[in-house]
């Protein structure tokens, strides 16, 4: 196993077209064509329904999200519906299992741990709940607790390589969760670094955080690429950290 991951900043990319994207690495990287990758981006405005999804979960009815300006897709992804949008970082970790002895439970433990070190970095205390995906705020679990979701988690795993990964509330609107029962939750809150910390964050910074602790958990060295360089259409980093 090679000691490196290439991390890609892609800036904004639309749900389908940083899917596809991934599906294209994804193979490359069964081939073994390529190494392991780590996409940091934002999405325009969609909710994306897991394999678990059911209708309930958007009450209100496709059309009427649509008509918010907000897709509505399905995906391969594990988990149930949720929402990404400008100011939430995602990431999306195309990398080989074998290393880590194809145990998709401790991949997706070291993904929570990823999630959590950053927050911690950047100010805000995080945590799991047993029986709830996603990290949290401190406190007691809903409903009827404190905690608030801040980061989810959704992945999907095909001959040893993973896609999707996970996303974190750094300034993006919080409304549209607020239309949906995300990740099938009943009574949840959720929050971003911004609300947590009362002033608004910094996405660059927080996706150099995540990339410098993705490293750490899975024991790799973080190489910035450009995106020109594994055949991305998109521009060159537009998430670069602040100094």
């Amino acid at each position: 196993m090679s000691d490196e991951i290439l991390v890609v900043h892609c800036g904004t990319v639309p749900y389908e077209e940083a899917r596809e994207a991934q599906k294209r690495l994804e193979g490359a990287r069964q081939r073994s064509e390529i190494g392991d990758i780590l996409l940091l981006l934002e999405h325009t405005p969609v909710y994306t329904r897991g394999r678990r999804s059911t209708p309930e979960e958007l009450p209100m009815g496709v059309q009427w999200y649509e008509t918010q300006g907000i897709e509505v897709l399905d995906t391969d992804r594990g988990g149930l519906v949720t929402y990404h949008g400008p100011g939430q970082l995602v990431a999306y970790p195309i990398v080989s299992l074998a290393p880590y002895g194809n145990d998709v439970h401790e991949y997706v433990r070291g993904l929570e741990q990823v999630m959590i070190g950053s927050l911690g970095e950047h100010g805000v205390t995080a945590q799991t709940i047993a029986g709830l995906t996603g990290v949290w705020t401190e406190g007691e679990p809903p409903p009827g607790g404190e905690a608030r979701k801040i980061g989810s988690i959704g992945v999907h795993v095909s001959r040893g390589v993973t896609t999707h990964g996970l996303a974190v509330n750094v300034s993006n609107d919080l409304q549209p969760f607020e239309w949906i029962v995300p990740c099938g939750i009943q009574g949840v809150a959720m929050t971003s670094l911004t609300r947590e910390l009362g002033a608004e964050q910094d996405l660059g910074a927080f996706a150099g955080t995540v990339a410098e602790r993705f490293g750490r958990v899975f024991d790799r060295t973080p190489v910035a690429t450009d995106p020109a360089d594994l055949g991305l259409e998109r521009p060159a980093a537009t998430l670069k950290a602040t100094s």
